[in-house]
């Protein structure tokens, strides 16, 4: 999330009981920083809300399949499912960023500190439902791109950008998710 004064990059993760924590992200996250985040977050959250046996998606972005991060998941015994490059069809997170940031319309922020107050707060208020039928959505959503053989499937993402500009106005950007 873009405004005034800088970034607020976060971290999130969801689980079919909910909302997991944020993480905030200091600059550009490189492959210590997610470890950091998989150690000191994640798997604290995984482990006390989903049970030790608990099973992780992540996409494949740069860091996480380096072999520095695929040797934490080995070491701390994290099933990891296997995962296309590509395939915002199936990202369940990128549903949930969408969410968020349709909560954040029309809500300024003075600075940093202060968005990601706002962000933690509609974060918690996401109800579990809407976790639960995105994740329930999943097998129709696999069946839809092995259908498409790979190719965009009506489960296509629109994702909308917030920027807080000068005066703390608010300009929206909308991006295809399909990259």
């Amino acid at each position: 999330m873009k405004h005034v004064g800088g970034n607020v990059l976060v971290w999130g993760c969801v689980s079919r009981l909910g909302m997991g924590p944020l993480s905030r992200i200091q600059g550009i996250m490189d492959r210590f920083q997610y470890e950091g985040i998989l150690e000191n977050t994640m798997r604290p959250y995984a482990r006390n809300s989903v049970g030790r046996g608990f099973i992780f998606q992540q996409d494949n972005e740069s860091k996480h399949p380096s072999k520095h991060i695929r040797n934490w998941f080995s070491r701390r015994h994290v099933t990891l499912i296997g995962w296309p490059s590509h395939s915002p069809d199936l990202k369940i997170i990128e549903r949930v960023w969408t969410e968020l940031e349709s909560r954040l319309i029309g809500r300024n922020a003075r600075n940093a500190d202060e968005k990601l107050s706002q962000l933690e707060e509609e974060w918690k208020t996401i109800p579990v439902s809407f976790i639960q039928t995105i994740l329930d959505s999943l097998p129709r959503r696999c069946q839809a791109v092995i259908h498409a053989k790979g190719f965009t499937t009506k489960y296509q993402y629109v994702i909308v950008h917030i920027f807080i500009g000068p005066g703390n106005f608010v300009h929206f950007q909308q991006t295809s998710a399909c990259y």
